[in-house]
C-alpha cells in the first residue's frame, strides 16, 4: 500500500478551490502562530517551545481530512493541527505558561498533548477499542513522530489495534528527525509505513509536503479505520529548525543524508506557488488571508496575557483524590514559603 502522491491539478483531486483555499489559510495561520511563539519564548514569555516549521503542510492536511466528532491524540509538536481543528489560540498559548490545557473549555475533541514520547498510542487505540464496544461511528487519529516508532508503547498499541480492529488511523509525521538522531539511524526498516505489516493491517507513505495529499490520504485512511481497518499513515515532511528551543541543531545537522527536494522544500511556498499556477488564489487573497491571521494571532496573545494568573495551590488538587501526607507537607512548605516571602501582598 506503500505510495507517495505528488502534485497534481487541482481538477484531479478530491478538493474544490474553497477547500484547496482553506488549506492555505490554515496553513498560514500555522505558520504565523509558529513564527510569534518562537519569537514570545525567547523573549521569556514561556519556557519553551517546538517549533514545526516545514510541518504545516502535513499537519493542517491530516486535521482537515477529520470529521468533527474523531478524536485526536496529539503531542508536544502537533500544535497546528489543534489549531486548525479550531482549538482556540489562546488555549496553546496558555498551556505553554503551565495553564490547564482546556482554558476555554473548548469542546473539541481532542486529548491533551503528549510530552512523554509514544504514550498517547496505547491511549489512543484504547479510545478506538472503547467506540468499538460502544457501538460509536467515530473516528481516532493518533499523532506522533518517526522517533516515537522506537518505543515500545508504539509497537504495543499497534499490535493491539490490529488484534482488536480498532478504528485508529496512527499518523506518523516522518521528519528525519528524532531529537538529533536521523531516521537511518534508528530503524533499518525500508520505510516506517511498512511496519504496519507486522500488526496485521495497512501502512501507506505520503508526500507530507503536499496537504491536499495529505488530506486525501488521511480521508481513506479514516474511512478506512471507520470500517475496522486501521492504517499508519507516514508523512514525509522535514523539520526545518530545533527540535526544541533548547535545542541546536547546528551540532549535528551535518550527519544528516540527503533528502529529495520535494521533501526539503517549504510546503507554504510551494503550496502558494502551486494555488496560484492553478487560479485560485492571487496576491489580494494572500494578503488577506496573512492580515487576518495575524489579527487573530494578537487576539490570542492578548487573551493569554490577559487570563488571572493561577493560584499555585492547583497543582497539589489534581492528581490524587485524596490527597496524601507527601503532598500535604509540600503544600505546607509552599504555604510558608509564599508568606515569608510576602508573594500573597505583592500579587494580590
Amino acid at each position: 500500500m506503500n505510495r507517495i502522491i505528488g502534485e497534481r491539478d487541482l481538477s484531479e483531486t478530491p478538493f474544490s478551490a474553497e477547500e484547496s483555499r482553506e488549506t492555505f489559510r490554515q496553513m498560514v495561520r500555522a505558520r504565523q502562530f509558529d513564527e510569534r511563539a518562537l519569537a514570545l519564548q525567547r523573549r521569556g514569555w514561556m519556557s519553551s517551545w517546538p517549533p514545526y516549521r516545514g510541518q504545516e503542510g502535513s499537519q493542517v492536511g491530516a486535521a482537515l481530512a477529520m470529521a468533527d466528532d474523531d478524536w485526536l491524540f496529539p503531542t508536544y509538536r502537533s500544535n497546528a493541527m489543534q489549531i486548525a481543528r479550531d482549538v482556540p489560540m489562546s488555549d496553546v498559548l496558555l498551556f505553554r505558561r503551565g495553564r490547564p490545557e482546556f482554558a476555554s473549555g473548548h469542546d473539541v475533541p481532542n486529548f491533551p498533548q503528549a510530552v512523554p514520547i509514544a504514550t498517547q498510542i496505547p491511549h489512543a487505540t484504547g479510545a478506538g477499542m472503547a467506540m468499538n464496544h460502544r457501538g460509536d461511528d467515530g473516528a481516532v487519529l493518533c499523532y506522533f513522530g518517526d522517533g516515537a516508532t522506537s518505543e515500545g508503547d508504539f509497537h504495543e498499541g499497534l499490535n493491539f489495534a490490529g488484534v482488536y480492529d480498532a478504528p485508529v488511523v496512527f499518523f506518523c509525521e516522518n521528519n528525519n528527525w528524532a531529537i538529533s538522531l536521523p531516521r537511518h539511524q534508528q530503524t533499518a526498516s525500508d520505510s516506517i509505513a511498512e511496519k504496519a505489516q507486522a500488526y496485521g493491517f495497512g501502512g501507506v507513505q505520503v508526500d507530507g509536503n503536499d496537504p491536499l495529499a495529505v488530506r486525501e490520504t488521511v480521508a481513506e485512511a479514516l474511512r478506512s479505520a471507520r470500517d475496522g481497518e486501521p492504517v499508519l499513515v507516514e508523512s514525509l515532511t522535514y523539520r526545518q529548525g530545533a527540535h526544541t528551543t533548547s535545542d541546536d541543531p547546528s551540532k549535528y545537522e551535518d550527519a544528516e543524508q540527503e533528502l529529495p527536494e520535494w521533501r526539503r522544500a517549504d510546503p507554504l511556498d510551494r503550496y502558494e506557488e502551486y494555488l496560484r499556477e492553478q487560479g485560485v488564489v492571487d496576491d489580494s487573497f494572500v494578503e488577506s488571508v496573512e492580515e487576518e491571521a495575524g489579527t487573530a494571532l494578537d487576539e490570542a496573545i492578548e487573551t493569554a496575557e490577559s487570563a488571572p494568573e493561577p493560584d499555585p495551590h492547583d497543582v497539589f488538587d489534581r492528581v490524587y483524590e485524596e490527597v496524601p501526607p507527601r503532598l500535604r507537607d509540600q503544600r505546607g512548605w509552599l504555604d510558608s514559603f509564599l508568606e515569608d516571602n510576602d508573594v500573597y501582598e505583592l500579587d494580590h
